[in-house]
């Protein structure tokens, strides 16, 4: 499923090592902001530094166009988060995003996700 935020969104994500996204990113980044965790669906990327999310949607058949999305953490409005029942069969967890302009976006993480890192990163920001 593609990155796309002028819907709302489900994505299967996976995390991944920060440097494989180091080289789309680091133009985007202002002074002090650094990637903290990054994840992909089969071809795009969610990155969250400790400022925004950044969304990285992969285009066209060489994937050399990119579409970046830019989220910041200052105009969440709240979140919820939805783990996974005990003997599911999907042991995956859901994000909820509420943003001041009252769109939500929604993330679908795999299991093993540390979703409380992600939660304390966006609650820092959105708390303050």
């Amino acid at each position: 499923m593609s990155v796309n935020f002028n819907k709302d969104s489900v994505f299967n994500l996976k995390e991944i090592k920060l440097e494989s996204i180091r080289k789309d990113v680091d133009g985007l980044l202002i002074d002090g902001e650094e990637p903290v965790m990054a994840f992909h669906t089969v071809r795009d990327q969610l990155v969250f530094t400790n400022r925004r999310i950044i969304a990285i949607d992969i285009q066209g058949m060489t994937g050399t166009r990119k579409s970046f999305t830019s989220l910041p953490y200052s105009r969440i409005q709240y979140f919820t988060i939805q783990t996974p029942g005990f003997g599911e069969i999907f042991a995956d967890t859901e994000l909820y995003v509420m943003f001041s302009n009252r769109f939500t976006a929604r993330f679908e993480f795999k299991s093993k996700t540390d979703i409380g890192k992600i939660a304390r990163l966006i609650g820092d920001y959105a708390l303050r």
